[in-house]
């Protein structure tokens, strides 16, 4: 706690926060932390199937669930930053997060989120290479150039989550240390933050809405020249097999992108922290549990893949 003379407050901040979490009595914090538990377990199961499922199958062992591997480590880890600690505050009486606990989980939080705008894109790229430039696909896409391309999207996020980490917490925490969330999150910070957090907001939406921006945009392009593409198949066959791998892919980026512009790239983010916490159970749990299921039950060689290993295992 800030230490007091004279009756004023003094320049100390706060070393521990207070993760307000969901207003509510026993029985609704019970209720979420039911709803929570399943979601996280769901989510882990799900992103575990998917790694081990595409780590065994050689069948799968291309570029594109290359990818969908990486984006399913990176889900498991997303959620596994912000589920472990709002489950053990749903029965806490003090929900205290440490400084440097704070930190911490927005540090990863924010690499995971970023890591995963950009791997969605480099799956869109990937989708173009393939179905657009087919003969140049195996030059382009070879396994050093994928691992290059993931690399790169570990380090813009780390690069982003840096930067984002420490302009939020150089700031001043003097007046309150009570977290209107269920996890250390910028637009909740920066409303208890002493001082004035502009340049902290202008940093946020510049950052974030050039990352959303600029890979919505490539997904769009990609998806764009893959439409024309599609649409000059004469096989009804192969443009239903296109639609399906693509699908997948679509619906991932819609739900994931859609979430994350309404929580930090539009001016009015910070103004409700009730809708601001029912969207981000979205994006960091619902989201990370949804992309297994999605990526499973709309690809034909996944659940070929899932239906092998059951055979191996039952045989053995």
């Amino acid at each position: 706690m800030p230490i007091h003379r004279n009756g004023n407050l003094s320049e100390v901040s706060w070393q521990e926060f207070v993760l307000v979490g969901f207003e509510g009595g026993p029985e609704t914090q019970a209720l979420l932390f039911a709803v929570f538990l399943v979601i996280y377990m769901i989510t882990v199961l799900g992103n575990l199937t998917m790694i081990m499922v595409i780590t065994l199958d050689a069948r799968l062992h291309s570029p594109m669930y290359y990818f969908l591997k990486n984006l399913s480590f990176v889900d498991l880890c997303y959620s596994s930053v912000v589920a472990p600690k709002a489950l053990a505050n749903f029965f806490s009486s003090t929900r205290l997060i440490t400084f440097a606990g704070c930190a911490t989980q927005f540090f990863f939080f924010s690499l995971m989120g970023t890591t995963e705008a950009f791997l969605l894109t480099i799956m869109a790229y990937d989708r173009f290479m393939a179905i657009c430039s087919p003969l140049h696909y195996p030059v382009t896409m070879r396994p050093s150039t994928c691992s290059c391309l993931v690399l790169g999207c570990y380090c813009g996020g780390c690069l982003n989550s840096a930067v984002q980490t420490c302009f939020t917490f150089r700031l001043p925490f003097r007046s309150s240390n009570r977290i209107n969330h269920f996890f250390c999150d910028v637009p909740p910070l920066l409303q208890i933050a002493s001082t004035d957090t502009a340049l902290n907001e202008l940093v946020m939406f510049g950052f974030c809405g050039l990352i959303i921006v600029g890979t919505t945009l490539v997904v769009l392009v990609s998806y764009g020249y893959i439409t024309v593409t599609i649409l000059r198949m004469h096989s009804t066959a192969g443009q239903r097999k296109v639609f399906s791998t693509c699908g997948s892919h679509i619906t991932a980026v819609s739900l994931f992108y859609g979430t994350l512009f309404v929580m930090y790239a539009q001016p009015g983010a910070m103004d409700s922290m009730e809708q601001g916490k029912v969207v981000s159970i979205f994006y960091s749990l619902v989201i990370p549990m949804l992309n297994p299921l999605i990526y499973s039950l709309r690809n034909k060689d996944v659940k070929e893949a899932l239906r092998r290993l059951g055979q191996k295992h039952t045989v053995m």
